[in-house]
């Protein structure tokens, strides 16, 4: 049995004509949300309200009916989690808010963007948000667009934006800041993928609208978005610069078609006396009504304002004061003209307007003021959307503000406005805190602007902003935060029948209430049981107002739905499956009906059946025959369909995927033009599969194409689907092929809709295999057997001669005839002839070179194998010892440790560290200008010089100039490697203030660079050196972008390091004479000699520092310097280098007994050897070990002696003297004549002295071992942090690498490994002093090299074979090598598969680094620099700034002549 009750019954009225009357109006309704209310929007095309709350998306009607709901929360997150969540850890359910909503008409979607995480966006279908079409939480932080923190309010417009000729939709997010954020104020979203974009992501990057430098300072609360005349507006709050936390009101405004935010301009906006209302809250952009901006225009506040001038209204309240509000008005063309003269101002006047400064360029970190002086105020024309040599943002100080009279002031805090016009009349909604929705009718005068009615009751609950009219401005939607309500008490004069009638249109502001609303919906009880008193007539089928005038038995009055016609009672109410049943109803109140006619029928039957009346109150129908077999199930589902393109030609296998597809009876796939149609019947179908052939399109592709599924009567569209012509083929340049030939086609499109498996090819009646399909190549293996001629009727064969083939291409139903070609047949020789001539003499060559070459790489295995066996019994027989040594170096390291865990690593600060790393390898070393920050400029001529260097900084700012100087620098031949290298620091330094600018130039350069080096070089060798200007800003961008890495991660294990290998060192006896040491890492620092030597404990006294004594270990073989220096290092262990005393700024006394003796290198007691003299020691003095002794400073610097010395010829006589040595004395003439006669005995030991040597080579290596796998793994350890800037580079590479055919994995390792570890690491590694404070001994530095050397053998990818004439760094580091070079491999394998890193978050990133350091850099000195290479190559950068289109239209060579002029203080007629 069915239950007849689950059949819905519709009545067809059919004999009686439906009477037009009334205007119909919707009931006041309200719908509720269960969570907090964040985002309302309409669609204006359908009227549908969506509804963005925390935790759920809603899809209402325009009469508030809910249509449609999906949950978008709670969800599994963490503040800190990098989606997706799965691989987050700590993860708990968090509430989901909307943050941004926003409808996409054009493709039918909705933009919803929530809290969770980082601010990912979806798209949601509009006519059904519970389907999603596009959700991705794996594209990594360029595509993060909201905020994760409630209190940042997020805003947005829709746009469009052009590349390659191609328009896009977008939208435009202004977005406050969020700690753990995006940190963009304004990005531009796109909404589709294409090339390298991905949906959602920023595609402009701009360093004007950043706010992670400035987030302390200003504080932005964005309120409002919108578009007009071509230009993007945003309404905010912000603090001013930080100084105090007071908010400012601004519009910002740049042009729609601006690509880099150029154009980008802020305008601060005052509302009433003295700007009280300070803070904007909520905002509406409307025309005004005739009597508004003719008041308006007369009050001479506001220029002219007509109906056809938009208005900005804006609510604001003090900071101090929410419960007072105001009203201000500010006309969208006063605040254009406002912009207009800010920008006009800083491009010709020096920022200034009248005499007073005007502009400010707010998120810089330049101290100066951008603004130029140079450009014609005629040419502002062309500039109105800025350029990238203007300057950019800019900002108008707090005098010239927009100003504006509060229109209206209440106490209360409004949060809500929206304006309406009506018969020329302006009338604002403004919604409060409180829960009132005040009615204000904007015009001065007999009413002023005061409330003169409230819309509703009192709802409660504060309104939020969401406070809007519908498109027929008819209805008002008032948003709480658990409600929105639809509120019918705006009447509009025009839609009142009786408007003309005395008192039936009463003008509100004289508090006369309105009498009469009519109401007419279409069915008698939902019209009696109105709150509007209506009353029915059952004749004409009506709904008006309650007329006591009107009586009659066909008039049912209010609230008198019991005399309502209606069906009900239907009996019986269960009905038999298979039997057609008579049903019976009992009709009430029908005595108005007698003699009309009725059907009767079912939403799921669409058959109708006749009712007839069968007397009383019964009327019947014979009934449905519904069949026992027969039921009704769900639609079936689409869930995919690969793949997603076809030919023109159709015929591709399109495989559809879902469910509920066994019960369809004709499946069909249709493609549908303007006026033609195509359509395939489904070739194999079950339950969760159909496949199809793509149909074949006949018309034209320029025409909108659409794809559907239709199954039985159900149809669905598939999206995407696209249709491609054709691909094009070129004849064949080589038509002779053979059976061990390639074939290769080329042509045009071939991969648009086709892959290698789908596509055939035929030689003749012979298929070939498609071995490699390109979008320009087919690459064909051709047929192993001889192929014959293929006759098909259907093809135009071209006349060849017999042995000509047709080549045959198949894609689909498309069929191509490439080309005639010819099959060459083998030579039939007989194989008795091949095997003697051929076979047999090279199977005897190959027996040959195979047995010889064995032979030789066994013999070099062997000799391998024995090395490396010796290599390991060496480090054996050491390996107990480098226990010990290890153990005793980390208890006399365990001093330092305790200092690292105070933190006192000696980092060097920021310009310091990029002041050495850039300068202090040039060849005036730390007196270099850039590191003494020293001009000599003349004081008269000091402020015209900076103003020009400011204006060769916008200059080096415009991209067209800049590559232009460069490249006429390097086409110069005297602009050697050495000025290369120089000029590109001096560039990192001047472009500082925008890292992300100097990262788009490197980009270029680079671009260029791999070009030339992949098609005319070797790109093997590219990044190898420094050649170019750009190899060498490469160097520098990754030292600026590795600076904290090394503070935070790296430095630490690089620092113990250092100290390791300096404490080891110094162990043993070094010699400072030779710059040898006894433990080293270095065969050629290695001090051969066996020096005696005991460890002495010196009790030190510091003079003037207290009564304390302290311990220091020294060597008795050391030099008094040597001493001095272990000394100073102990005593002073807490300060850094440069802060600790010289040795030659202090001397050194031993108080043996009652009289104290000074401790010189050099003195009268000095020992001498024929000519040598020998460096004094503690030895040479005695000094026994725990002796006292006291150090002291002395005001100058010289050399001491003791109380005996002699006169001050006989001391620069020591001085002078070269003849010195140390622990070993060199050979002299004599000397080197016995050592050439050496006996055979002598020579003989050579072997073992030397395994002796690396056997103590292999004692250090072993005891720092630890020490240098740690710092290896700080940096090659893609599991822990890894800098930004190297998975953005690496990706960089890894992508051009893709472009080029002849860049292999080998090659991208090699430019791996030239750009960061070679580049970077070995720089830092071999010179600590760069990053530390602190003195690289050159005993130091060779050992520092060795573990260098083997950090770069690390990052190669050639095998070095060992043998006895190997370098001894490659015999130490045997073992550990292959260990390495894993390292390697694995760290650029896990930088591969990591998130990328987006351009909008490496220009984050860089402005962060810009604003914390730039103005601690020599930036002028660096200008200055700069420039005396653009005097040197004067003529030739003129020259190419004239040819080049770019460069004359920003007039770019004349603005270089100017400053010129003023720089060297030239009079000229420019």
């Amino acid at each position: 049995m069915a239950s007849w009750v689950s059949i819905l019954l519709f009545l067809f009225w059919l004999s009686v004509s439906q009477a037009q009357g009334g205007s119909g109006k919707i009931p006041t309704v309200e719908f509720i949300s269960e969570s907090l209310i964040n985002n309302v929007v309409q669609d204006p095309q359908t009227g549908r309200i969506y509804l963005g709350a925390v935790n759920n998306i809603f899809q209402l009607s325009p009469s508030l009916q809910k249509e449609a709901r999906t949950e978008t929360g709670p969800k599994k997150d963490a503040k800190t989690c990098t989606p997706p969540a799965s691989g987050c850890q700590d993860t708990v359910l968090m509430p989901n808010s909307n943050k941004l909503l926003l409808v996409h008409p054009s493709n039918g979607s909705l933009i919803v963007c929530g809290s969770r995480y980082r601010g990912i966006c979806s798209l949601l279908n509009l006519s059904n948000v519970e389907q999603e079409l596009y959700y991705n939480d794996n594209k990594g932080q360029r595509t993060y667009v909201a905020s994760i923190e409630d209190n940042v309010n997020v805003v947005s417009v829709m746009s469009n934006y052009t590349k390659n000729g191609r328009t896009f939709k977008v939208f435009l997010v202004g977005k406050g800041y969020g700690s753990l954020d995006s940190t963009k104020l304004i990005s531009t979203r796109i909404l589709e993928d294409y090339q390298d974009w991905v949906v959602f992501e920023n595609i402009i990057e701009a360093s004007a609208v950043q706010t992670a430098p400035f987030v302390l300072k200003y504080l932005h609360d964005f309120q409002h978005a919108f578009k007009e005349d071509g230009f993007v507006y945003f309404l905010f709050s912000r603090t001013l610069d930080g100084t105090d936390n007071k908010n400012l009101t601004y519009v910002s405004r740049l042009c729609e078609n601006d690509q880099h935010y150029y154009s980008y301009t802020e305008l601060q906006l005052t509302c009433g006396i003295k700007n009280r209302y300070n803070k904007v809250q909520a905002a509406y952009v409307a025309f005004p009504g005739k009597e508004l901006a003719r008041v308006m225009s007369q009050s001479g506040n506001y220029g002219t304002v007509t109906s056809f001038t938009k208005v900005l209204f804006m609510v604001a309240h003090p900071d101090d004061d929410e419960s007072d509000s105001a009203l201000c008005m500010y006309p969208l063309n006063s605040i254009n003209q406002q912009l207009m003269d800010i920008i006009s101002a800083c491009y010709s006047d020096s920022g200034e307007i009248s005499g007073v400064p005007a502009v400010d360029v707010p998120y810089s970190s330049q101290t100066y003021t951008a603004c130029l002086s140079n450009l014609a105020k005629d040419a502002l024309g062309n500039f109105k959307c800025g350029a990238e040599h203007l300057p950019s943002p800019l900002a108008s100080k707090p005098a010239f503000a927009l100003k504006a009279d509060a229109v209206l002031t209440m106490s209360v805090h409004l949060t809500a406005v929206t304006v309406a016009v009506e018969n020329d009349h302006t009338i604002a909604f403004l919604g409060s805190a409180n829960g009132e929705v005040f009615k204000v009718h904007l015009r001065p005068g007999e009413y002023g602007n005061k409330p003169y009615s409230y819309v509703g009751n009192n709802i409660g609950d504060k309104v939020n902003k969401n406070l809007f009219l519908d498109q027929s401005q008819s209805h008002l939607y008032i948003t709480t935060e658990k409600r929105i309500l639809l509120e019918v008490t705006c009447t509009r004069r025009s839609e009142c029948r009786r408007a003309e009638e005395k008192n039936g249109w009463l003008w509100s502001p004289k508090q006369q209430c309105v009498k009469i609303v009519s109401f007419s919906p279409s069915k008698c009880m939902s019209c009696v049981s109105s709150q509007w008193g209506c009353q029915w007539n059952t004749q004409d089928h009506t709904c008006s107002d309650a007329d006591n005038s009107v009586v009659g038995s066909h008039i049912i009055k209010h609230r008198q739905s019991a005399n309502c016609p209606l069906f009900e009672n239907p009996d019986p109410v269960l009905i038999p499956v298979g039997y057609k049943t008579r049903i019976s109803f009992e009709g009430i109140n029908l005595k108005h009906y007698q003699g009309h006619h009725f059907t009767i029928g079912s939403e799921l039957m669409t058959k109708e059946e006749d009712v007839s009346f069968e007397g009383g109150p019964f009327y019947t129908f014979s009934g449905f025959n519904i069949p026992a077999t027969f039921r009704f199930v769900e639609n079936p589902t689409v869930q995919d369909h690969q793949p997603k393109a076809s030919f023109v030609c159709g015929g591709r296998n399109i495989v559809v995927t879902g469910s509920g597809f066994d019960i369809i009876q004709t499946a069909i796939m249709k493609v549908q033009g303007s006026n033609w149609s195509a359509s395939e019947l489904a070739h194999e179908k079950n339950d969760t599969v159909i496949q199809f052939q793509s149909p074949t399109v006949n018309g034209s592709l320029n025409q909108h194409l659409k794809t559907v599924i239709k199954l039985d009567n159900w149809e669905k569209e598939l999206k995407p689907f696209h249709y491609h012509p054709n691909p094009s083929f070129n004849n064949l340049q080589n038509k002779i092929i053979t059976a061990n030939s390639m074939i290769i086609v080329t042509g045009r499109g071939f991969s648009k809709a086709m892959t290698t498996k789908e596509a055939q090819a035929f030689v003749g009646d012979v298929q070939c295999v498609v071995n490699t399909l390109q979008d320009d190549k087919l690459f064909l293996e051709p047929p192993s057997t001889t192929p014959g001629a293929r006759t098909r009727a259907k093809h135009q064969h071209r006349e060849t001669g017999s042995e000509d083939l047709e080549l045959m291409i198949k894609f689909g139903k498309g069929e191509w005839v490439v080309d005639s070609v010819q099959y060459e047949k083998k030579n039939d020789f007989p194989l008795y002839i091949i095997i003697p001539a051929v076979i047999v003499p090279m199977l005897l060559i190959i027996t040959i070179s195979v047995y010889c070459y064995r032979r030789k790489s066994q013999q070099a295995e062997r000799e391998y194998e024995k090395v490396k066996h010796q290599l390991e019994n060496l480090e054996e027989s050491v390996r107990d010892r480098c226990k010990k040594e290890f153990t005793d170096l980390m208890i006399e390291m365990e001093d330092h440790t305790n200092d690292l865990n105070e933190g006192r690593i000696p980092f060097l600060d920021y310009k310091t560290y990029t002041d050495r790393v850039f300068f202090l390898p040039s060849k005036d070393g730390a007196n270099d200008v850039m590191i003494t920050g020293k001009l000599d400029i003349p004081e008269a001529r000091k402020a015209t010089v900076i103003q020009s260097l400011n204006q060769f900084s916008n200059l080096l700012n415009s991209k067209t100039f800049l590559i232009n100087f460069i490249r006429t620098l390097e086409r110069s031949h005297d602009f050697n490697a050495r000025a290369k290298v120089y000029f590109a620091s001096l560039l990192t330094v001047a472009l500082h203030g925008k890292l992300e600018y100097y990262t788009d130039i490197m980009r270029t350069l680079l671009l260029e660079l791999m070009e030339e080096y992949v098609n005319s070089k070797n790109p093997k060798l590219m990044l190898r050196r420094s050649e170019t200007v750009v190899e060498r800003m490469l160097c520098n961008w990754m030292s600026i972008c590795l600076y904290q890495f090394l503070k935070d991660s790296a430095g630490e294990p690089l620092y113990k390091l250092f100290k390791a290998i300096k404490h080891q060192i110094e162990k043993g006896p070094v010699d400072v004479r030779v710059k040898k040491a006894k433990y080293t890492l270095n065969d050629t620092g290695l001090l051969g000699d066996d020096v005696e030597y005991s460890v002495l404990t010196l009790q030190v006294l510091v003079q003037g520092e207290g009564p304390d004594v302290t311990p220091v270990k020294v060597l008795n073989c050391d030099t008094i310097s040597q001493v001095k220096e272990k000394i100073i290092e102990q005593v002073y262990r807490n300060l850094p280098y440069s802060q600790r005393p010289k040795v030659d700024s202090v001397t050194l006394e031993w108080r043996p007994g009652s009289t104290g003796q000074i401790l010189s290198d050099l003195d009268l007691t000095s020992q001498k050897e024929g000519r040598w003299k020998r460096i004094n020691t503690l030895a040479h003095y005695n000094v026994r070990d725990n002796a006292t002794l006291v150090l002291s400073k002395v005001q100058h610097t010289q050399q001491n002696y003791d109380q005996n010395q002699e006169n001050h010829e006989e001391r620069n006589a020591l001085l002078e003297d070269d003849k010195v040595f140390h622990l070993v004395r060199p050979t002299d003439e004599l000397d080197e004549t016995k050592s050439k006669r050496g006996s055979i005995k002598d020579k003989s030991m050579t072997k073992a002295i030397t395994e002796i040597y690396l056997t103590r080579l292999l004692s250090v290596k072993g005891t720092l071992q630890q020490f240098v796998d740690d710092f290896f793994r700080s940096v090659l350890c893609s599991g822990a942090v890894v800098p930004p800037a190297v998975k953005y580079f690496f990706d960089f590479l890894d992508e051009q690498a893709l472009k080029h055919n002849n860049v292999d994995e080998e090659t991208i390792h090699i430019w791996k490994t030239n750009s960061l570890p070679l580049r970077f690491w070995v720089n830092i590694l071999k010179n600590p002093h760069f990053i530390f404070d602190v003195h690289v001994s050159e005993v130091v530095d060779a050992s520092l090299s060795v573990i260098a050397q083997t950090f770069m053998d690390a990052c190669t990818k050639s095998e070095h074979k060992l043998s006895r004439d190997s370098p001894s760094n490659k015999l130490l580091y045997a073992k550990e090598i292959s260990t390495y070079k894993k390292m390697v491999d694995d760290y650029y394998k896990g930088i591969r598969q990591m998130v990328s890193v987006s351009d909008q978050d490496m220009n984050t990133h860089l402005a962060e680094v810009s604003r914390s350091h730039t103005d601690k850099l020599n930036t002028h000195v660096a200008l200055h620099q700069l420039y005396q290479y653009a005097s040197k190559y004067y003529d030739g950068i003129i020259a190419s700034l004239e040819e080049d289109p770019a460069a004359q239209s920003k007039q770019l060579a004349l603005r270089l002549q100017q400053i010129a002029a003023a720089l060297e203080n030239k009079v000229t007629d420019l």
